[in-house]
């Protein structure tokens, strides 16, 4: 087994849930994916980082997403990073931003203007999650240059993504978890 199917296992085993839920969008799903389920232990982290670094432009300084879903997702690629030399800054977006001090809705090292950033996500759906964290970022003085998510759900998320210019890249989409619910 490869990198990518066990951690295509990992997620089925520990973060699918086949059931009714609400999502973050609002909308109602058969399934949901608790990717921090894997993407928080030390395996997952791990084959989750590896993976996405190997999909990351080599023009890229850092790689940011909202909190909480991209957090692990950004901490880990940064680790890997720097211990294969390439160092990548780890940019943490806030959904509110912060109280005090800078007010500020991007956490990290501070960057040159202009900076390449690579945007990630653990699940997209509607892709407004991502797009939120874009235009965080280009608002902090960065470039976003790509948009990264661990499942694309295929419920329009890549194509809204695609309509603000950028294309969406994707580790697994909802065709590659083994699941047999009844699809509207």
């Amino acid at each position: 087994m490869n990198e990518r199917e066990r951690l295509l296992e990992l997620l089925e085993s520990k973060a699918l849930e086949i059931r009714k839920v609400t999502l973050s969008s609002g909308r109602t799903s058969d399934y949901y994916l608790d990717c921090k389920r894997v993407t928080l232990s030390p395996e997952g982290a791990y084959l989750t980082a590896k993976l996405m670094l190997e999909m990351i432009r080599p023009e890229v300084f850092a790689v940011g997403g909202l909190t909480l879903g991209a957090d692990p997702i950004v901490s880990s690629i940064a680790v890997l990073s720097h211990i294969q030399g390439r160092d990548l800054s780890a940019l943490i977006v806030r959904k509110e931003p912060k109280k005090h001090g800078t007010m500020s809705f991007v956490e990290g090292p501070r960057l040159e203007k202009g900076a390449k950033v690579a945007v990630v996500e653990d699940v997209v759906t509607s892709g407004a999650s991502l797009l939120r964290a874009i235009e965080r970022i280009a608002a902090a003085g960065y470039q976003p240059v790509q948009a990264l998510t661990l499942l694309d759900r295929q419920e329009g998320g890549k194509e809204a993504i695609e309509e603000r210019g950028f294309m969406l890249q994707a580790l697994f989409s909802r065709d590659d978890l083994n699941i047999n619910v009844a699809w509207r």
